[in-house]
């Protein structure tokens, strides 16, 4: 039965802090829209801010359909997995919020929650705040045992490769091209000012 708390308490937010990774839940106000849910990792780019606010760090990729219902609606949900130890399930419902770089708040949220960061700086693009209203979780019985090998290395050899062969904007263009738009149309990541390009 699942049990619902009103707080992240300091037991909870160490049980957070080693999984291995997390999951984020989105959707469109659309019933024709789709749902997306994203693994994100490692965990330590994942951070308790409060008893009921975390934060993540958003690394650029092929995708943008977090940032796109976000912006339209603002609702997620966290989850998270105990794939070793005692089965469990904790989900994090809430609402949600982008902050980039230049963004009010963006510096101190980012100094406050002094991220592992998973990639280069460049291939930062934005944190993701939620306010939480729902904390609950379940049993987590049909989570299998899996043993952990360690984070792959993909995100910040390909930020590299980028930056090595098309110079400083690079990424940002990647990021204008590629994650404009969700796959539903909706608007995601505005393109960059000058400055930041």
């Amino acid at each position: 039965m699942a049990r619902e708390f009103d707080t992240i308490d300091g037991h909870l937010a160490t049980w957070i802090a080693q999984r291995e990774l997390f999951f984020v839940a989105t959707a469109p106000l659309s019933t024709d829209g789709h749902v997306n849910v994203s693994p994100k990792g490692p965990i330590g780019s994942f951070r308790v801010l409060g008893p009921t606010t975390v934060a993540y760090l958003d690394i650029y990729g092929s995708g943008a359909e977090t940032i796109a219902h976000l912006r339209e609606n603002g609702r997620i949900v966290v989850m998270l997995c105990a794939f070793s130890g005692p089965p469990r399930i904790v989900r994090l419902h809430g609402r949600g919020e982008i902050l980039r770089a230049g963004d009010e708040g963006f510096a101190r949220v980012l100094a406050q929650a002094d991220f592992e960061e998973p990639s280069i700086p460049e291939a930062h693009r934005s944190i993701v705040r939620v306010e939480i209203t729902r904390i609950a979780d379940s049993c987590g019985y049909g989570v299998p045992l899996m043993s952990y090998e360690g984070e792959r290395p993909h995100n910040t050899l390909s930020a590299r490769k980028r930056l090595r062969t098309g110079g400083a904007a690079a990424i940002a263009d990647y990021i204008a091209e590629r994650n404009a738009t969700s796959i539903d149309g909706l608007p995601a990541v505005d393109p960059p000012a000058a400055a930041e390009r």
